[in-house]
Formats: C-alpha cells, sequence, structure tokens
C-alpha cells in the first residue's frame, strides 16, 4: 500500500478560516453603517488571510518533501492573492480609509463565492476586539484568530 501525503490539519485549518471570512463578510456585507462590529470583522479578516498564507507553505513544504514541485507550484500560484489582499486590508483598517473598505471587500468575494452560508455559526466572541489586537499588533503581523 503506497503511503498517502495529506496536510489534513493545514487543509482543515484553511477550509475553517475560509468559512470564518465568508461569514464575516457576508454580515458585513448586510451592514448599513460602519460601526465597532464592522471593524472587528474586517480585522477578522486580515487575521484569518494572515493564517491562510501561513498555511501554504506548511502545505507546500509537505509537498516539496515528496518531489511534488508541480504540485506545490500550482497550489502557491492559486493562492498568490492572499498575502496582498491581508495588506491592503490590514493598511485601510490601520490608515482609517474608510471609504475603501467597501471595494476592498467587494473584491474578496470572489474568492469565498464556493462557500454556502445557509446559516451563520461563528459567534461574536470569535471577532469581537479583533481591531484593536490588530492596531496594538506589529505591522504586517497578527495576532491570530482566537479559537
Amino acid at each position: 500500500m503506497s503511503r498517502v501525503i495529506t496536510a489534513d490539519g493545514v487543509g482543515t485549518q484553511r477550509q475553517r478560516l475560509r468559512r470564518t471570512i465568508a461569514e464575516s463578510l457576508r454580515r458585513l456585507m448586510a451592514k448599513r453603517e460602519l460601526d465597532d462590529e464592522a471593524r472587528d470583522l474586517a480585522a477578522l479578516i486580515v487575521f484569518s488571510l494572515r493564517e491562510i498564507d501561513e498555511g501554504i507553505e506548511q502545505t507546500t513544504a509537505a509537498w516539496e518533501k515528496r518531489d511534488y514541485y508541480i504540485k506545490a507550484d500550482r497550489f502557491r500560484q492559486e493562492w498568490l492573492w492572499v498575502a496582498p489582499a491581508a495588506d491592503g486590508l490590514e493598511k485601510i483598517l490601520r490608515q482609517g480609509a474608510w471609504e475603501q473598505l467597501p471595494a476592498a471587500l467587494a473584491g474578496l468575494l470572489t474568492h469565498f463565492s464556493d462557500i454556502t452560508v445557509n446559516r451563520m455559526v461563528r459567534t461574536e466572541n470569535l471577532w469581537q476586539g479583533c481591531y484593536q489586537r490588530l492596531l496594538e499588533s506589529p505591522r504586517g503581523g497578527g495576532a491570530g484568530v482566537q479559537r
């Protein structure tokens, strides 16, 4: 029997983070005004994108150990948009450029359109205080998504 290579932990985590982002985007699109919850949700998206980006290298490193270089390169190409999206959204939040936020969020929608959100399962505890944590964290870094 041949060995099966999986990055199950990282892949599962990536899917959870994608679901978190999809739910956050849905909540944000339903808002009529920018309030504290909207800022927290946007910061949660930044943290989630950063974690997805970190997981990409873990996944590809496992494949490269087994000489699956082409697969690893294709995977990296597929997720190349994550770091710039996180950087752009973080810049908007740190500078308080709120007029740019809707366009940045709309740009993310295409990457999460495959996730169907029939019911919101993430609770407020997940995003409460994320905006403040983002402002207190070093630029480009992140405290991660609380679970």
